[in-house]
Formats: structure tokens, C-alpha cells, sequence
């Protein structure tokens, strides 16, 4: 099947203190496509999602990246948010004194007067929340504790996965989501993920294990050194990178 280009970053480079951390980067991803992006510590793999979702003030920047045909320097953080972009966080923050059912019914609302739609029905919102919750296996009372707070590892990343799903984003990126998940939290993340994945949207997972490949079908593996993509394959060049190391490349 041919997708739609939906997004394209050509010649990106990224500096902080003079220091270059991505090098002419060049990625396609089109509609409906899945990515992974692999590589060793500290070739960029984070710096990239964090460009992608306008967290780049502290950065020097050339380079363009066009998403959904807009050209994504143009637009604030919550631009890109409202347009269909989200992130998942390594490390995601812990808000003390906010309720998760208050931060989801937030951003849903914002995202809702961005459409010219009117407030989220509460009855309706509750009963979308609890069915992804059920997938998810996240029992009621999370609910009314504060986002991520005392959160374990896991339940962190399930926090991302509700909060995805609730947004219904075009462009989904996930940063190392299956780092700190036991199996069965694995399991349960990466069904959520494969029921959300559409025709009409994409994903791009960033990683250092080849076990998600496990559990998701991917289109593409990257393998990100020096700030560049050095190789592009199928799902058997993550498994090839696993046995041998990123020497072969």
C-alpha cells in the first residue's frame, strides 16, 4: 500500500553549545507507516523526538521539517500539539496537587476549542477513559491521583498510553515506552498501541530493544550514529543489530 508523505525532515542539524548533535538528518514517514529508530547512547534519538514537538529553544538549528505540509518551525509547541503530534516522555514529569481525570479532561477540552467544539461531556468522557483504562489494566482510583505521582515505572508509561489515546494524535512518537515494563505491562501497552495505529495516522518509536518487535509490526528500522540515520531496513536489521552489535553498521 502507498502512503501520503506526512512527514519529512531532510538536512536536519542540531547544535547545543557548539557541540553538533544531529548531523543533515533525513527521514520519510507517510501515512499509516510504523518506524523504529535504534542506535547507541547519545547519537540524538531524544534530541529528534524533542525537535519534533517545538521543545528547541535552547538549540541551534538548520535544516526544515515539513509535517502534515506545515512547516513545523513555524509553529509554537502548542501548535504542534493541537495539530496531532504527541510525545511520549522517556521520563515523563510528576505534577503534584493535579488529578489525572483534571490534566486528561484539560487537554481533551483544549484540544476540542482548537476544533470549535464545546466542552467534553462528563458522562461520555468517564466512560471513554474507563474503557481505555480496561485495556490498559489501570484500575478506577488512578484516576484521582496526581499525574504520575508515586508513580512506578510502569504505571508511567501507561499514564502516556491513556493520554494517547485520549488525544487521538496524527503523529505519535514514543520515547524508549517499553523501558522500565514488566511483560504484562509490555503486552498490554503494545495491544493499546496496534488497536490505535490506522491508516490515517503514524508511529515512531524509539528504542533500544528489539522485543517490542515482538508484539508490534513495523514498516521501517532506523539505525541512528553520529547524529544521522546510517541505515534503514526491515525488522530483521533490529534483530540483525541485536545479535551482533551496531559495529556492523
Amino acid at each position: 500500500m502507498t502512503f501520503k508523505s506526512f512527514l519529512d525532515i531532510s538536512n536536519l542539524s542540531v547544535q547545543l553549545d557548539k557541540k553538533l548533535i544531529l548531523s543533515k538528518l533525513n527521514l520519510k514517514i507517510g501515512l499509516g507507516e510504523i518506524h523504529v529508530i535504534m542506535g547507541p547512547n547519545g547519537v540524538g534519538k531524544s534530541t529528534l523526538a524533542k525537535v519534533l514537538v517545538g521543545n528547541n529553544s535552547e538549540y541551534s538549528i538548520s535544516g526544515n521539517i515539513i509535517y502534515d505540509s506545515f512547516d513545523l518551525f513555524s509553529l509554537s509547541p502548542d501548535e504542534i500539539s493541537l495539530k496531532g503530534i504527541f510525545l511520549s516522555f522517556q521520563h515523563p514529569l510528576e505534577i503534584p496537587g493535579l488529578s489525572n481525570f483534571q490534566f486528561f479532561k484539560s487537554f481533551v477540552n483544549a484540544k476540542r476549542k482548537y476544533q470549535k467544539l464545546g466542552p467534553v461531556d462528563n458522562k461520555e468522557f468517564l466512560d471513554n477513559i474507563r474503557k481505555f483504562m480496561k485495556i490498559l489494566n489501570i484500575h478506577e482510583e488512578f484516576l484521582y491521583r496526581s499525574v504520575n505521582e508515586g508513580f512506578s515505572g510502569g504505571e508511567k508509561k501507561r499514564n502516556e498510553i491513556l493520554q494517547m489515546l485520549l488525544l487521538d494524535p496524527k503523529l505519535v512518537i514514543l520515547d524508549e515506552i517499553d523501558s522500565g515494563l514488566d511483560v504484562d505491562s509490555l503486552k498490554d501497552v503494545f495491544k493499546c498501541i496496534c488497536s490505535f495505529v490506522k491508516n490515517n495516522n503514524s508511529l515512531l518509536i524509539i528504542t533500544h530493544y528489539t522485543r517490542i518487535l515482538d508484539y508490534i509490526d513495523v514498516d521501517f528500522v532506523h539505525i541512528m550514529n553520529n547524529g544521522c540515520i546510517v541505515k534503514t531496513g526491515d525488522k530483521s536489521l533490529a534483530y540483525d543489530i541485536n545479535e551482533k552489535g551496531y559495529s556492523i553498521v
